[in-house]
């Protein structure tokens, strides 16, 4: 057995936890179908998540958490706050946008709509390149 000292158990810890909340989203953004009951379980699933990670490790706040949460909430979002909130929330790859754009909104709106919050991402998304 080798002895790992608190503070670098820690940042491993942080690591991983970063690295497995950052795969959910990933894995979020890769869905190709969404129901308000997957959107339930997804919220339950990370729950479920943060619990055992508490039981775990002491490390408080959780490493982004909020990244997760957020992501999770903008599939709630209507048409008229997804572009603002595509706008806010830069942090998030053009891929999982565009998800959230193509299965959270695909089947309620139009598709002049669809194209005005898909430009949205192509603005935000442009400073970065």
């Amino acid at each position: 057995r080798v002895r790992i000292p608190l503070p670098v158990s820690n940042i491993l810890w942080e690591h991983c936890i970063r690295l497995a909340n950052r795969t959910l989203v990933e894995g979020y953004a890769n869905v190709k179908k969404c129901s308000n009951e997957g959107r339930a379980l997804m919220q339950l699933d990370f729950q479920q998540f943060l619990m055992k990670l508490e039981k775990l490790t002491d490390i408080r706040p959780i490493p982004d958490k909020e990244f997760v949460e957020t992501y999770i909430k903008a599939y709630y979002l209507t048409e008229n706050d997804m572009e603002s909130w595509i706008k806010e929330h830069r942090e998030y790859s053009t891929k999982q946008l565009t998800n959230l754009v193509n299965i959270c909104l695909g089947t309620y709106i139009n598709k002049k709509a669809r194209q005005k919050l898909l430009a949205a991402i192509d603005d935000t998304d442009r400073p970065k390149r």
